[in-house]
């Protein structure tokens, strides 16, 4: 991390789960990290629990569907610390159920949060990062990106959208020095089932069991994701399943897809 020696950073939806992980990773470190979240409560305990571990914590509230949200806490950072040195788009929800059952409604719900919360927090900070000459933008993305499970059709698109829109500005950037890493976790048990819609209540059971039955903790990928920063890694994969499912699909796509869809089909007939 000797590339931010003025160790600044801001993380949307670090209220909880994966992003309250990664304020106090970055914490420990004695950086200073920007708190946001559109629940002013747990934004408040991040912020408590980042000076607790040692860093210097800026709280500002911040509702990622609002491009006008993401620049005003572009200019707070400016006038505060100067400018910025990692920006972490975290905030994100969950979704679920059979293509033509999920309304029109939830697509612009999960696409407002997950998507365009992407795309504004990079516009409101590209600019600032140009200047600098210096940055890192990080994109929590999915391997729900990378796979595109059955009855998951709204979230795995977001995610494989963020994948896109990351790929494209590692390049685009990289002229300015700009370094852009995209984190495609598998499941990992937080707090993100509060969110989660679908039409199906078998669906919502099943994600729940899927989350609950994780043994890899937060922790573990906020320091999974610290690193891979730290090496400017584009891709980063912090559990074995997704590193293998990611191989496999780019190695043997039509095979990729038969198994899944055998598999499905197995389980749709057994229910």
């Amino acid at each position: 991390m000797k590339r931010f020696p003025e160790k600044r950073i801001f993380i949307t939806g670090s209220g909880s789960g994966l992003g309250r992980a990664l304020a106090v990773r970055f914490a420990l470190e004695g950086w200073r990290v920007g708190v946001s979240d559109v629940n002013a409560a747990r934004m408040e305990e991040t912020a408590g629990l980042v000076r607790d571990a040692g860093g210097t914590a800026l709280a500002i509230a911040c509702n990622v569907t609002s491009a006008e949200d993401l620049a005003r806490a572009a200019r707070s950072l400016a006038a505060e610390w100067g400018g910025l040195d990692i920006l972490v788009n975290n905030a994100g929800v969950a979704a679920g159920g059979l293509f033509e059952r999920v309304p029109p409604d939830r697509w612009e719900w999960i696409l407002d949060v997950n998507f365009r919360g992407v795309v504004h927090g990079c516009r409101a900070f590209i600019p600032m990062f140009k200047a600098q000459r210096r940055g890192h933008i990080v994109n929590i993305a999915s391997s729900a990106g990378i796979v595109s499970l059955p009855e998951m059709a709204s979230y795995n698109a977001t995610k494989a959208a963020v994948i896109s829109v990351s790929e494209t500005l590692r390049t685009e950037l990289a002229p300015h020095g700009v370094g852009v890493t995209v984190v495609c976790p598998t499941f990992i048990n937080t707090n993100i089932m509060e969110s989660f819609h679908s039409p199906d209540e078998d669906q919502r059971r099943g994600a729940e069991r899927f989350f609950a039955a994780s043994r890899y903790p937060a922790e573990r990928f906020a320091d999974f994701t610290y690193n891979a920063v730290r090496r400017n890694r584009l891709y980063a994969f912090p559990q074995r399943d997704g590193r293998m499912a990611w191989r496999l699909k780019r190695l043997f796509p039509e095979l990729f897809y038969r198994y899944i869809a055998r598999r499905y089909s197995e389980r749709r007939n057994r229910s």
